[in-house]
């Protein structure tokens, strides 16, 4: 019998139910590690209160920090809560929706290094806010990115996904936020909350 031979072309590696689990735990993973450094400035705050001040007293010293953390939170599950739903139809991946989920992590784990930069800085710091409200910008577009793959390759899903449109909105509404957060920089993370204007967005477009 012949020696089979191994000087084959090397294929590209199968994608299998369990490298897509990886894939998602993973990202699910780094998320959760996120959201939770959010809490750490929060933590160092409480320890700081000095003899004779009360939870009251340091809530009216610090709410801008307390304001930053429940909006970042709300955001970042905003953005999983997208994720999840994008991934709950994909059956398989390639080498560009693994890259492209990579950038959005990274964007995500950026957060909270931004969010302490508010925290710590000038209410008026327009780059603080620029890299805080950028690395949104990218987020989105980084899961845009991953929606338009998909579709471009349909024999990675399971099901087809919903309206594409909303991370262009989303996209839209934060890159909106970032220049008005660095013309207007005294209003600063509450230009975030256009976010709730994604919905609304989208209604409006699908009638017309």
């Amino acid at each position: 019998m012949a020696a089979r031979s191994y000087t084959q072309p090397m294929t590209e590696h199968a994608r299998t139910d369990r490298g897509l689990d990886r894939l998602v735990n993973f990202s699910d993973a780094t998320v959760a590690i996120a959201i939770t450094l959010l809490i750490l400035p929060l933590v160092d705050i409480a320890g700081d209160m000095t003899a004779g001040e009360s939870a009251g007293d340091l809530l009216q010293e610090h709410w801008p920090a307390l304001l930053e953390f429940l909006i970042t939170f709300w955001v970042i599950s905003r953005f999983w809560t997208l994720h999840h739903q994008v991934f709950e139809h994909v059956r398989s991946y390639n080498t560009r929706v693994m890259q492209l989920n990579f950038l959005w992590l990274i964007s995500i784990v950026f957060l909270p290094f931004a969010a302490n930069l508010l925290n710590s800085g000038e209410d008026s710091d327009r780059v603080a806010h620029a890299l805080y409200l950028g690395s949104m910008v990218l987020t989105s577009l980084a899961l845009t990115g991953i929606e338009w793959e998909l579709r471009r390759s349909p024999e990675l899903l399971a099901t087809p996904l919903g309206d594409s449109r909303r991370g262009l909105i989303a996209a839209g509404l934060l890159a909106a936020a970032l220049v008005l957060a660095v013309v207007f920089p005294t209003i600063g993370l509450l230009w975030t909350l256009l976010l709730l204007l994604q919905g609304t967005i989208a209604r409006l477009l699908r009638r017309v």
